[in-house]
C-alpha cells in the first residue's frame, strides 16, 4: 500500500515539475493504457473460475447493481458538468 501511494505522490510531483509544459499526447497516452487496463482485469477475471461461477450465481442482481451504479455515476458527472460550465458561463 505505501508503495503505490508513493508511486501515486512521485506522479503529483512528477506533474507539477512539468506543468508548464506542452505534451499533447499525455491524455491519449493515459486513455489507452486505461482501456488497455480495463481488457487486463476482464482477462483476469475471466480465467478464474471462482469468478465466472460468482458471476453466474449472483445474475441479474449483478447485473442490477451495476447498470444502477454506473447510471448513477453519469448522472452525476452530468449534473457536475452542467453546474460547472454554468457557473463558468455567468462569470
Amino acid at each position: 500500500m505505501i508503495a503505490l501511494i508513493g508511486i501515486m505522490l512521485l506522479g503529483v510531483a512528477t506533474g507539477l515539475l512539468l506543468r508548464n509544459r506542452r505534451m499533447p499526447w499525455i491524455s491519449t497516452a493515459v486513455t489507452i493504457l486505461v482501456w488497455l487496463l480495463l481488457f487486463l482485469l476482464g482477462l483476469e477475471a475471466g480465467a478464474n473460475d471462482a469468478v465466472v461461477r460468482g458471476a453466474l450465481n449472483l445474475g441479474w442482481q449483478a447485473i442490477a447493481i451495476s447498470l444502477a451504479a454506473t447510471l448513477g455515476s453519469a448522472g452525476a458527472a452530468c449534473i457536475l458538468w452542467k453546474y460547472i460550465t454554468g457557473k463558468k458561463g455567468k462569470r
